[in-house]
This record gives structure tokens, sequence and C-alpha cells, in this order.
């Protein structure tokens, strides 16, 4: 008998060291919410195992004593891995930029950054759970929570917790290609790869490689040479920073005059990217299809060139910009991976009421475009293509003599003035140009639960679906009525085609233009985005989003 009873404590010792999450049940209550309402990239695995590793019954003494230091950084770490923010590679390689940000810009970010209703409601959650945890022991709540979220992720792909929502809405620029919209576009068979696959992580992952296997078989055939009744014309490419059609409806500028001068209007066109280096890169590559990000920085095949392809056909190549081209090694990277090896178009004497996020001037782009064009007049029978680069738009520049941020709509209006100025003045002239205008990317201006205005680390729909328009100027016989809509999914290959087919000028001399013909079958893009670390894609009329090399999960709306 007295054995008996000095053998069974023992094995109640561990139990008897059993503590609940104290505290940290808070932590994951704020997670629960942020998932529910779709702020979150929440990994299941993950928390489980640091809620086991909470949870381990530890005698008291020391090594319970490192368990809740060591704690800590474990939960802030993974509560950063759970957000949309930015990962380590990304910060650091964005780091030296952020150095050249002043200090109001970066001011500026940081109040951005803060989202007062939300400080509100986890201090509201905060309260209740300190109420509530008075009688009710929480930690069995959510040990349960978290296991069901567990076995919800077994089967397959993510799922979203918050009621589902439309995927496909004007703010993201999302929408599958619309139907004809003027019998401009007839559909291009084979471009895009099929979509036939059930939306997993796996599924999705090889549909990507399919499709860049795929890109790399398309190119633009430019002709080996002229015909000898070819036209001499202009190609003018206005490369604008930070505008997408997201951010045009939001400042409610979509029917400004500037948009009427259009011939053909793309409208549902894919920039690739919510960078300028690589959106800059992918243009001046536009030849070729669409590389990986990666791609971007390793040379490609002479053929992928369309500045290369044009100086073939005796085009004369040109570079103007409204900045200087340093930050980020803008230029250098022009020069380096687009070909682009012109020189940069004087900017001496012209003014500028800008002042761009890392102090430099910006320089009156009505006052670039019209010095462009006095020196066109000066060598007037040949054949030139300009790249023009302008970033008035760009987040954090602000008018000479103020700390504030401009307001955007203020600066949009201005640029689409000066744009429609500028055209109205090239229509006078009597000069043969071709007028390509595509931004860069957009502004981020309508910031999303994955990201907060103005920050642009993952390439969203509504920040790469961006407006593409062209104008042929000084056209024996003009177009008339209303713009050609090209609806179908595009990026710059549709823009290379275009170029090409147009690239002997005849068109601004016949006497009837074939418009339909012009811009039937050109090459479809799928809509395919990518910055350093995250990728999105839009696969059955749906986004999806991979960061860091992780797995698929439905973009959250």
């Amino acid at each position: 008998m007295t054995t008996n009873t000095e053998a069974s404590p023992q094995p109640s010792g561990l139990w008897q060291n059993w503590r609940g999450l104290s505290g940290w049940n808070y932590y994951f209550l704020i997670k629960f919410g942020l998932l529910w309402y779709g702020y979150l990239n929440f990994h299941p695995l993950a928390n489980l195992v640091f809620m086991a590793f909470l949870l381990f019954p530890l005698p008291e003494g020391r090594l319970r004593r490192w368990r809740n230091w060591l704690a800590l950084p474990i939960g802030f770490a993974l509560f950063y891995h759970d957000t949309w923010l930015p990962g380590l590679n990304s910060i650091l390689s964005q780091g030296s930029q952020l150095a050249g940000f002043t200090s109001d810009y970066l001011l500026d970010l940081a109040n951005r950054f803060i989202n007062w209703q939300m400080i509100g409601a986890v201090f509201v959650l905060l309260v209740a759970y300190l109420f509530v945890s008075q009688w009710v022991r929480i930690t069995p709540f959510v040990v349960a929570a978290m296991v069901w979220l567990n076995v919800l992720t077994i089967a397959g792909p993510a799922f979203s917790l918050a009621p589902e929502a439309a995927t496909n809405t004007a703010g993201t620029g999302a929408a599958a290609p619309a139907a004809d919209g003027g019998g401009a576009q007839a559909a291009a068979s084979g471009d895009i790869p099929a979509q036939t696959e059930a939306p997993t992580s796996k599924n999705l992952s090889a549909w990507l490689d399919t499709f860049y296997a795929s890109e790399q078989q398309r190119q633009t055939a430019f002709p080996a040479s002229l015909p000898a009744d070819a036209q001499p014309f202009d190609l003018l490419v206005i490369n604008i920073c930070s505008l997408a059609w997201s951010d045009i409806d939001s400042i409610g500028l979509s029917n400004h005059p500037l948009w009427s001068h259009f011939d053909i209007l793309f409208k549902n066109f894919n920039s690739a990217t919510a960078y300028s280096g690589p959106a800059s890169i992918r243009l001046l590559r536009a030849s070729c299809g669409q590389p990986s990000h990666k791609a971007l920085y390793s040379p490609a095949g002479q053929q992928c060139y369309l500045f290369d392809n044009l100086a073939k056909l005796g085009f004369k190549s040109e570079l103007i910009m409204d900045h200087s081209g340093v930050f980020g090694n803008y230029l250098d990277g022009l020069r380096k991976y687009a070909g682009l090896q012109a020189p940069l178009m004087s900017q001496s004497g012209i003014g500028h009421e800008l002042t761009s996020f890392d102090g430099e001037p910006i320089y009156n782009d009505q006052q670039v475009l019209q010095r462009w064009l006095d020196a066109q007049e000066k060598d007037d029978g040949g054949r030139t293509a300009t790249f023009f680069n302008l970033i008035p738009l760009h987040d954090g520049n602000r008018f000479i003599g103020q700390s504030k941020t401009a307001d955007y709509k203020t600066r949009a209006q201005t640029l689409f003035d000066q744009l429609n100025n500028f055209l109205n003045a090239l229509e006078k002239s009597g000069r043969k140009v071709m007028v390509v205008i595509v931004p860069e990317h957009g502004a981020a201006l309508v910031g999303d639960k994955m990201q907060m205005s103005g920050l642009r680390d993952i390439p969203s729909p509504g920040i790469t679906h961006v407006p593409v328009g062209i104008k042929f100027v000084g056209m024996k016989t003009p177009h008339q009525g209303a713009e050609l809509t090209v609806d179908a999914p595009s990026s710059f290959l549709a823009l290379s085609e275009l170029v090409a087919r147009t690239a002997d000028g005849k068109i601004f001399t016949q006497d009837n233009v074939d418009w339909n013909a012009l811009v039937k079958g050109l090459p479809q893009s799928a809509a395919v985005s990518e910055n350093d670390n995250a990728i999105v894609i839009q696969y059955q009329g749906k986004p999806y989003i991979r960061l860091n090399g992780g797995d698929w999960v439905p973009y959250p709306h």
C-alpha cells in the first residue's frame, strides 16, 4: 500500500505544469479578427506549432523563463510573416532607395501607415478580452479555433473566412476580357495557356511555368527593310509613372478631353509590374513575349528590343525625361537592361513647379515636349523613335516650397491638360507622329486589404490595369468617330505588333485606312504581374497571389 501511495503522484507531475496561453490569447484573437476581414496571409500550421510551443508544460524555473523571452521575437516575426507587408528581401532591396526619400515624405508614409480605426478596434478587443477572461477560460476556445483552421487547410488550397466577395470590380481592374467593344478586336487563338485545372497551389504554379515557357516562343516579326514608298514619321512613346484606371476613376478624370484624342484605346492592358524600372524595361523589350521579373536583368535576344528593331529600319533613337533618372539607377537600368543608349535630351532652361519625393526637380512636361517638337522640325524628313519618361504623378511629389505631398488630382489635371495641349499643337504642326501613351503602373491611390494607399510592393490588379492610348497625328485620312477599343487582355507585345504593322508609315498617306484590320488579331497576353517577391495572376477570372515563393492564395477583396 505504501508503494502505491508514493507512486501515484509521479505521472501527474507533468500535468501540474500545464498553463493556459495567458496574454497570448489576445495575440491570437487579434490574428483571428484580421483573418476574418482578409487582412492576413495566415499560415495555420506555423501558428499551431507556435501555440504548441507556448502550451508545452514546463516546470517553474529557468526553462519557462527562457521560453517566455524567446516567444516574444518569435511571435513578432510570425505576426509579420502572416501579414501582407513586404518581405525581408524586398525591404533590403529597397533600403537604399528609402535612404533617398526626403524626411517629409518618410513622415507622410509613416502617418499613412497608421490606421486609427484598426487601432481603436484592437483596443476594444483588448478591453473585451480582459473583461470576459475574469469569468471564462479563453485558452480552450482559442486552441479549438486554431485546430479548426488547420483542419480547413488540410484538403487543399487556402480558404477565405470572410464572406465571398465579387472579384471583378472596377477598382481592381480584374474584369475578364470583355466582348468586342467596337468591332475592333478579334480573338487571337492560342496566345494564353488554357486554365482548365482546379486553382490549387500546385496547378497555379504549373500554369505559371507553362505561361513563361509559352511567352519565350513569342516575338514580333518586323520587316527586314522598308519599301521604297515608305513614309517617314516619328514614334513618340510617353511612359507615365503612376497612372492606372483605378486612379483615374478615383479622381473623376475619366472624361478629360485627353482621352478623346486617341484613335485606339486599350481597355484591358496589363503593365505586368508595379515598379518603374521593371515597367520601362518591359516596354522597351516589348518585341518578345513577357519574361519573368528575374529574366529582366539578364540579356535578351536582340530581336526583343523594340527600339533596336526600329533602328534597323532607319529610326533614330531619342530619349527625353522630366527628371534626372538618378533615383533607383533608373537611367542606368535603361542603358544596361533595355538597350536604350540614346543621349538624354538637355533639360537646361526648362522650368519646374514640382519637386520629387527625393528632392530633385521635375521639369515642366509641356516645355519638355515642346523642346522635342522644335528639335524634330529642325530635322525634318527623318524617322525617329523617342522614349519619354515622366514622373509628376509619383507618390510624394510636392509643389516647390511645400513639405506636404501635392494633391494627386491637381497634378493629374495639370498633366492631362499639358498632354492635351501638346497633342493639339502636334496636330497644328502637320508632322506625322505616332503617339503611344502607356503608363508604367498605377499610383495605388485606393489601398486594399493587402496594401495601404501608395504602397506598390504587390502588383495588384488595381495597380497594373493601366490605360494605353494610340494617336496617329498628321494623317491624310484621320480616324473619325469614337476611338476603337481593344478589350482583349493585352500587354506590351500588342504594342510592338502595332508599331511593326505601321512601321512603313503608309497609314499616314492612305486615302482609306482599315482600322479594324489594323487592330485585328493583336497578340493577347494573360494577366501575370510580378515584382521581386510577389506574383499576381488572373486564373479562371479571379486573381491569385504568391508571396516570397510560398503557396498561392486568392487575392483578398
